[in-house]
Formats: structure tokens, C-alpha cells, sequence
């Protein structure tokens, strides 16, 4: 399996694939951050983001794509921004046909580091060693993506399984139509 994790943000959003299975050694394909400048236009830096995504996209050929959810922060204008550049990597994602999946922060950090509130050196630390890297991706956001990739390779497989299990039972638990007249 190879995921593109995307740590959404204006100024620098994070990027990084990672490619392998579920309790199989990890190998890390690129990781960088794509940036836009603080004193651009909105509009002019999810564009940016939009032509580095699809960048990453041409170059990596990722079969998934795992975006961290926007949760709520006390900056109605930081998550603005954040929202605003997570539905860019979606929207890239989606024009391609690949799926897209969200993984919150806490989710993340308790896949990677076993606790969901690890902070940002322990997320950097544990990506440096699942990936057996000389050294913590940097800026953060970069290892930050990583582990967001991470996090999906390792978690997809459940989820996938639970999505199944709650489709057959509902399948299981419909109620049975029979045609009209037959009553």
C-alpha cells in the first residue's frame, strides 16, 4: 500500500508517502512540505497547494490519500486556512479517483507513538525510528505527514474490515420486501 499523508496548512503543508502493509517493516518514498507565502492572496496560495499536491501525486503514484481531519482551535482564521488547504488535498485526490481518508490528530499520534497526546518531537522521533531515518523529518509538519501515512497503512486494514462487518449486518438486518400482491 502506498499513502500519501498530507498535514494540511496556508503557509507550509506538510507531504510525505509512505509505502507498505500492516505489521511489515515501513519505507519511506519522499517526504517535503509545500509552501505558500504569508502575504499572497488566499486564493493564489490553495492554488500553490494545489499544483504541489498534484506534484507529489504525478511523481508518487499513491493509492491513497490520508488528510488529517481539521479539528476545532481557538483561531477561527488558523483553522480557516487549514480547512480551506484540506479541501484542496481531497479535491486533488478525488479528481484522480483515489480514496481519501481522515485521521484526527489524536488518532494519529496514539497509532504512531501509543499515546494521543504525544507531542510533536515524540511523533518525530517515532516516525524517525518506524522509518529507520538517519534523522526527524523537519519542519514538523513534514514528519507529521509521515505519520499520517503511517497511521493509515496501519489502521486501514481494521477499518476496512469493521466497514464490512456493518454492511452485512445491515444487509443481515433489512427487512425482507416482498413483491406487491404477495402479502
Amino acid at each position: 500500500m502506498r499513502v500519501l499523508g498530507v498535514d494540511p496548512g496556508l503557509t507550509r503543508c506538510g507531504v510525505g508517502v509512505v509505502e507498505g502493509t500492516a505489521g511489515r517493516p515501513l519505507r519511506m518514498i519522499g517526504v517535503g512540505v509545500v509552501r505558500t507565502p504569508a502575504d499572497a492572496e488566499v486564493a493564489d496560495r490553495l492554488v500553490l497547494i494545489e499544483r504541489g499536491i498534484e506534484q507529489w501525486l504525478d511523481e508518487h503514484r499513491p493509492e491513497y490519500v490520508a488528510v488529517e481531519r481539521v479539528f476545532s482551535q481557538h483561531n477561527v482564521r488558523t483553522v480557516m486556512g487549514t480547512a480551506q488547504a484540506s479541501a484542496v488535498a481531497m479535491l486533488c485526490a478525488a479528481r484522480r479517483g483515489l480514496p481519501v481518508a481522515l485521521h484526527t490528530p489524536s488518532e494519529v499520534k496514539a497509532a504512531v507513538t501509543g499515546s494521543g497526546r504525544a507531542d510533536k518531537a515524540q511523533v518525530g522521533s517515532m516516525v524517525t525510528r518506524l522509518l529507520r531515518l538517519d534523522a526527524p523529518p523537519k519542519p514538523a509538519d513534514a514528519a507529521d505527514a509521515l505519520a499520517l501515512a503511517i497511521c493509515h497503512i496501519w489502521r486501514a486494514p481494521a477499518a476496512g474490515r469493521l466497514q464490512q462487518l456493518a454492511a452485512a449486518q445491515r444487509r443481515a438486518t433489512a427487512p425482507v420486501r416482498l413483491p406487491k400482491g404477495t402479502r
